[in-house]
Formats: structure tokens, C-alpha cells, sequence
């Protein structure tokens, strides 16, 4: 996702002069190549993220659309007080991105795991967007270019590959249906879109058809596809590489509560246990704490057979 970024971002960077880059001393392989070719257009304020966000903020203002880089809960979390104040109220084009989300650091420890970001932003009056794939990052990075205001890129270490179908437009805030049935539907943000993808082609070859929703865009959010997905099928499991609370999950709950439909089931996989304590790989975080590929269709395979999760 990274990669694929940085070169549509290259692209927008050449086309339009007011596109520009800040960084906080961070990405030089993947970052280089635009400095070199853009020196008017990047700048790295050093390890200072919050300052960062109040520098893009003023060259917002001045007409600029400002793109600022980091890595995890640092350009986020961090800098929540400058995002909300600074770039927020004053509706400026500052486009926040984070690479590293999820456990995509897991071996930097729990200061480098973004699991609480998605549930923090989508409260803030802003455009929170968390890619699952390759495609859905280039048109992501495009469309927040072109998209008034402050909004928020959300990139992963690991990504469902290139998932786009002929003739496929990207929308913020329009979920994508990547597989269709009527037994279950799962519905998944960020890189862990892939392992939802691996389950529902695992269920499928035992005769259960699911669906699959990818749900790139977390606010503005798309409420019809969830509607959809409670009324006409066996129930609702929703997947993020994210704390259970206030996430995806809660986002879900929220459209079905507030539209009166209840799903003939529902649950949660995320991450349940607080803080992450541990470290290493993505993969093996994600086993630790329940929300792999094996973990996925457990939960999935429950639901379908009516047991308890």
C-alpha cells in the first residue's frame, strides 16, 4: 500500500503544483524519489508531528493541498489536538496519512500498534478512509486529493492484493462487494480484507455463501450495504485489524440500531484486549489475538452453524 501511494501520489504531485508533501523525518526509500523531483513541493520538518500538522494547516489555508506522513498512532494520535483544532475547524485540505496501521509494526511494540485510530477520527468531522487493497489505496489517494477538507489515509503492511473489477469506480463513503451470497456477510476494513477474502473462498468450497463487503471508507460510512446485508443475509461478522471498540464493529451496530433493522446475528472480530502487549510479526499478532484467517472462519463458521461466539 505504501508503494502504491507514494506513486499515485507522484502522479498528483505532477499534475497539480499545489499537491504537496510533509514529512516527519520518515520514509526516505520510498519518499526520496519525490523529494528529488519535487523539492518545491516536500518538506520534512523532522521529528515533530504535531508541528507538522499545524505547518500543513497554515499551507492549507494559503491554497495548498498538503499530504502529511508518518507512521501509526504518530501522525494521529499524536497529533489529535493539532488535527481537530488546527486542520478540522478550519476545514483545511490536510490530508493525514498514516502507514503502519494495525499490528503492520508489531515488532516495534504496542507505541507502534494503531488500533485505536479509526474509533478515535470517525469522530471528528473529517473523511476516515482504510483501505483494503492495492486498488482501493491508488483510488483512495486520488479521491482524498480532490476531496474538500481534512481527511484521513489509513495504509496497511498488508493488503488484499489488486482486487478491482472491469469498469469498477471508486466512491468514499460506497462500499464494495467483493463476494456475494446470502449465508453470512463479512465485513472487513484495512489489509485484513485478504484474510476475510482467504475465509469466504475456504466457506465456499463447504457449500456457504458469503459475502464479503469491504468497507474502505469508515465515515463518511456507508449505512445502505449494511442495511442490505442484515436484511438478506444470515448475519452480520464484521473484521478489523482495530480495537472492537468503537470501531468497525461499533459502526455497524450503530446503522443497524439507528435504522431499526437487527441482523439475525452479529459479531465482532478485533482486537478485545486493550492495549497489545506483545511483540512480533503482523501475522503472528494477529493469531495472538484472535483475528486471523483461522480465527475469522472459527468465528464465521460458528454463526453459520447457530453456536455461540
Amino acid at each position: 500500500m505504501r508503494d502504491t501511494f507514494a506513486t499515485r501520489l507522484t502522479e498528483l504531485a505532477e499534475a497539480d503544483p499545489r499537491v504537496m508533501l510533509v514529512t516527519g523525518d520518515l520514509g526516505f526509500g520510498v519518499l526520496t524519489p519525490f523529494a528529488a523531483r519535487f523539492p518545491r513541493q516536500f518538506l520534512n520538518v523532522g521529528v515533530a508531528e504535531q508541528n507538522m500538522t499545524g505547518v500543513a494547516t497554515g499551507l492549507a489555508l494559503e491554497g495548498r493541498t498538503v499530504f502529511t506522513y508518518s507512521i501509526g498512532n504518530f501522525p494521529t494520535l499524536r497529533c489529535l489536538e493539532q488535527i481537530r483544532n488546527d486542520a478540522v475547524y478550519h476545514e483545511a485540505n490536510v490530508k493525514v496519512v498514516s502507514i503502519g496501521g494495525g499490528f503492520s509494526y508489531g515488532a516495534l511494540g504496542m507505541s507502534h500498534h494503531a488500533t485505536e485510530d479509526l474509533a478515535i477520527l470517525r469522530t471528528l468531522p473529517m473523511t476516515v478512509v482504510s483501505p483494503g487493497c492495492d486498488w482501493e489505496t491508488r483510488e483512495a489517494t486520488t479521491a482524498i486529493a480532490n476531496t474538500p477538507g481534512t481527511c484521513y489515509l489509513r495504509l496497511d503492511k498488508s493488503t488484499a492484493g489488486w482486487t478491482e473489477r472491469p469498469g469498477e469506480t471508486f466512491t468514499l463513503g460506497k462500499a464494495r462487494v467483493l463476494r456475494d451470497g446470502s449465508d453470512l456477510t463479512i465485513v472487513a476494513t484495512g489489509g485484513i480484507l485478504g484474510a476475510a477474502l482467504q475465509v469466504a473462498d475456504s466457506l465456499k468450497s463447504r457449500g456457504h455463501a458469503v459475502r464479503v463487503i469491504s468497507m474502505h471508507t469508515i465515515r463518511p460510512f456507508d449505512v445502505d450495504a449494511v442495511i442490505d446485508a442484515a436484511r438478506s443475509t444470515g448475519g452480520i461478522l464484521t473484521v478489523e485489524e482495530h480495537t472492537v471498540v468503537g470501531g468497525l464493529g461499533s459502526a455497524v451496530a450503530e446503522a443497524c440500531l439507528d435504522a431499526g433493522v437487527a441482523p439475525r446475528r452479529f459479531a465482532r472480530v478485533g482486537l478485545r484486549a486493550g492495549l497489545s502487549s506483545i511483540v512480533g510479526s503482523q501475522e503472528y499478532l494477529r493469531g495472538r489475538y484472535g483475528m486471523n484467517a483461522d480465527a475469522i472462519e472459527a468465528a464465521a463458521r460458528k454463526m453459520l452453524a447457530g453456536a455461540e461466539i
